[in-house]
């Protein structure tokens, strides 16, 4: 009996609310905090995230100004590989059969935690890292240390998602004086763009529905656009819909 009331009276307001405005907008509103525990658990269920060192990307390395000349050097070292006559021959190139040549998402390092920081409009990730790499002639250099990271949000009205788009600001290395730091930022930029970007956030058939309104049909609540904002420790994520019925 009560059940049918509660029906009953949901079904007259809901057709009152689609009589009176056919849209409407939700707000989904994510904190630092919903961020810290969402990667306590990836991280304690899924272990470090890995991702290969995309080298062939520095087909033409930039000359960083202001950067140590060391720097510059072993860029263009990464990016040229091994001379003609070395035939690609990991004995010539100083590659290690056993350097992995990846990097390694950690959870903290040296005090430094990875983390989402929603500050000035724009949305920070520190990144803490380790890996390895294997510069011609040089063999298998380890580093770690910690990435300034920020994310770019942008609804594609074509593709229906909003997406973020990571990019390295700087880069961190423990105990190098920064020496190395332009050539890792640009090899953690090149994995995070192979393999992460663009990094898709929310679809709009995913955040649509139906529900029955009883012996009346299905009501749609079809989502048409995200808009994020992003505020002091939050993001809220807007999302507008319209009202079909069927």
């Amino acid at each position: 009996m009560y059940k049918r009331v509660f029906a009953a009276c949901l079904a007259v307001f809901l057709f009152i609310s689609v009589a009176t405005a056919q849209k409407a907008e939700v707000t989904i509103s994510l904190n630092e905090a919903f961020f810290d525990a969402l990667l306590d658990s990836v991280f304690q269920n899924f272990g470090a995230p890995e991702f290969p060192i995309a080298q062939n990307a520095l087909s033409e390395p930039p000359l960083v100004r202001g950067r140590n000349e060391h720097d510059n050097k072993i860029l263009s070292w990464v990016a040229s590989g091994p001379p003609a006559y070395a035939g690609g021959s990991d004995s010539f190139s100083g590659k290690s059969p056993v350097c992995s040549e990846s990097v390694k998402i950690l959870r903290e390092i040296n005090g430094v935690r990875t983390a989402v920081r929603f500050r000035e409009g724009k949305i920070f990730v520190p990144l803490a890292f380790s890996g390895n790499y294997a510069p011609p002639f040089i063999g298998c250099v380890e580093f770690a240390g910690w990435a300034e990271t920020n994310i770019d949000l942008e609804f594609d009205q074509n593709t229906q998602r909003l997406t973020g788009r990571a990019k390295v600001l700087n880069v961190n290395l423990n105990g190098s004086g920064g020496i190395g730091g332009t050539v890792i930022a640009k090899l953690i930029q090149n994995s995070i763009d192979k393999k992460l970007n663009p990094i898709e956030i929310l679809s709009l058939d995913k955040v649509s529905f139906a529900f029955p309104v009883q012996k009346a049909g299905n009501l749609r609540m079809k989502a048409i656009r995200i808009r994020p904002e992003i505020g002091a420790g939050v993001v809220n994520i807007h999302i507008d819909y319209e009202f079909l019925k069927g």
